[in-house]
């Protein structure tokens, strides 16, 4: 029989309930930590995920022998540190986006995967969305190959509120976080390097002391261009939204729904085992574990995405 995989979490927020959720679906693997800031809440959901064990502190929780793997679901000015602190006891490590807040975190997370050759991932989600993964198979084909990217990422967060409109301890960021998505699968889908890359941003908020507007311009070696807009002013529709204009077709991808450009619905339901792109991100985590091998999206792939959103914001300085 094969050994269960014995997993801490840490971030009892809205993220780490959707990996608590996705992880529900997956043999072989039991979430046996929880950790969070604030213990009550913490001891509330490990009561209902049926997680023995509680703590604040994520050290607790590294401490413990039959842990095998951790997912960090923490604010992201914590990842790349915490991601070491993980690799450091011997632990397998799956961050969620962004690996890090500057480019000198993201290359030592990548430096210490190297010398551990333990497995380490970031939550690139967009690489196991089924309707992104519906697209890279109809790249990999040769059936379609994008001449431009037009992505709308928008949300309505004048104040700090996380995905389940609860208050956030962190200030989250368009160009750290929400760009990372786009600048890394754009690279990932043409199959080539990001080689030319602008931004201009709007008014820095008075408290927040972030850019609430933003707008990124993009070209890969091989010409394909891409458009990405985002905004934390936005009231209404929330969300990212993907066009892929190609020489072929026209496909536009709302999470895991994908529609043709005359908004037809495509099924992309027998893309992947599962219509969840955060379980199937988890799925791919473990059996990269598993098989002792590089899961896709780990922290060298999406390494280069960092360099871009590096670059980027010197410029914007």
């Amino acid at each position: 029989m094969t050994k269960t995989i014995k997993v801490a979490l840490a971030g009892a927020g809205a993220f780490g309930i959707k990996h608590l959720d996705g992880i529900k679906n997956i043999e072989g693997v039991e979430v046996v930590s929880l950790i969070s800031r604030d213990l009550e809440k913490t001891k509330e959901v490990a009561a209902k995920y049926g997680i023995a064990h509680v703590s604040t502190d994520l050290a607790d929780s590294l401490a413990l022998k039959e842990v095998d793997a951790v997912i960090l679901c923490t604010p992201t000015q914590m990842h790349a540190e915490q991601s070491i602190a993980c690799m450091k006891a011997g632990k397998h490590v799956q961050v969620e986006i962004p690996l890090a807040d500057t480019l000198k975190g993201a290359q030592e997370v990548v430096a210490l995967q190297k010398q551990t050759g333990l497995v380490a991932m970031c939550g690139h989600t967009r690489r196991f969305n089924p309707s992104h993964q519906y697209v890279h198979k109809e790249i990999t084909a040769g059936r379609f190959n994008i001449q431009q990217m037009d992505v709308q990422t928008y949300f309505f967060r004048r104040s700090n509120m996380n995905a389940l409109g609860q208050p956030r301890s962190w200030t989250d960021h368009l160009l750290w976080h929400h760009a990372a998505h786009t600048v890394d699968l754009f690279a990932y889908q043409c199959g080539s390097p990001i080689v030319k890359a602008n931004a201009i941003q709007g008014p820095i908020h008075p408290t927040l002391g972030i850019a609430m507007d933003m707008s990124i311009q993009l070209k890969a070696a091989n010409g394909a261009i891409c458009t990405l807009s985002l905004s934390f002013n936005n009231d209404g529709p929330l969300g990212t939204f993907f066009r892929y204009i190609g020489d072929s077709a026209t496909y536009i991808a709302r999470y895991d729904d994908l529609f043709n450009g005359k908004e037809e619905k495509i099924d992309v339901s027998q893309v992947d085992v599962s219509m969840n792109g955060i379980e199937l991100q988890d799925r791919e985590f473990f059996a990269a574990i598993r098989e002792g091998r590089e899961p896709n999206s780990s922290v060298a792939k999406v390494l280069p995405c960092y360099q871009v959103l590096h670059d980027l914001e010197q410029q914007l300085k």
